[in-house]
Parts: C-alpha cells; structure tokens; sequence
C-alpha cells in the first residue's frame, strides 16, 4: 500500500510539488510553514539542511510513495537522543482517509526500533486533530500529557519500543 523511502536530495522538486499542493489543506490542523518555505530557493536551502541532519543522524526523514511512486506523504524521526525521537508525519489531501498516515507511522515505527535502535517514540498534536490521534493510537502510542502545539492546546504521546 505505502513505501517509505529516506529522504534523499533527488526528492526535493516531488518534496516542494506536494507540500505547494497540499499547503492549504494543512493550514487547516497545523500551523503554515511561511511564505519563504514554499519558493524554490527557501525550500531548496530547507532540504538542504534537513539532508544535513540526516546525514549527522540527529534526524530520520522519510517520504511516503504509493503503489505508482508517487509521493503522497512524509514521515520523520527528529531530535534523535538517548534513544529517542519525537515522530512527525503528513499526509496529502488525495490520499488522506485510505490508511496512508496509520501505515507509514507502522513503518517508521518498525525501522525506529529495528534500524535505528530506538526504544521510545513521542509525538504531539492538538486537541482539534482527532485523525491524528487515532493514527497514533492505532499504532501503539499511549497520551501521557497535555500540551501547546503552536499556540493551540494539544496531547503528547508516547509509545516504548521492542528490538
């Protein structure tokens, strides 16, 4: 159904089309990423740097692919330490519904804990996403906190992992 692929330098032009694509639909839960974010230059530099992170393994960046090869989402590990990492994901509006977010947050799950050698996953969303929270209960993620996510009241998660 999904694929997940490390992000790799090659994905920048699909990376800008789907997030230029899908911006306004995820204005809608999560706050926009700025106008600089969406020009070629801005997003180039912002690749850029996130292939930098990759590279030092502060940070897992994933994209998600259908079956044609298509991106249609992303799925990150960021603020890797001791072990842990705070899981983030989107996915487009054209493949929003279809089990798309619950697959590839199963998957990264796996390679957090096979690959990476993490023990411990936290994510956060807001209070108003109810499709994320049930992606990330679906997957194993207990709420363990109240939180901000950019300025709105949100839930923290978190979810132990098995080698």
């Amino acid at each position: 159904m999904v694929k997940l692929e490390h992000l790799r330098a090659d994905h920048a032009n699909a990376l800008l089309a789907f997030e230029q694509e899908n911006r306004a639909y995820f204005a809608r839960s999560v706050p926009d990423r700025g106008d600089a974010y969406f020009t070629r230059a801005g997003f180039a530099e912002r690749h850029r740097a996130l292939m930098e992170e990759q590279h030092a393994r502060v940070c897992h960046f994933h994209v998600v692919l259908d079956d044609d090869g298509t991106l249609i989402g992303r799925v990150n590990l960021i603020d890797v330490q001791d072990g842990r990492a705070e899981v983030g994901y989107r996915v487009g509006e054209r493949a929003a519904g279809r089990g798309v977010a619950s697959a590839a947050v199963a998957d990264v799950c796996r390679l957090a804990a096979a690959e990476y050698g993490l023990t411990a996953l936290t994510a956060v969303t807001t209070l108003d996403n109810l499709a994320s929270m049930a992606v990330l209960t679906r997957n194993g993620f207990t709420r363990v906190a109240d939180t901000v996510v950019g300025g709105d009241p949100g839930v923290r998660y978190v979810r132990h992992l098995r080698h």
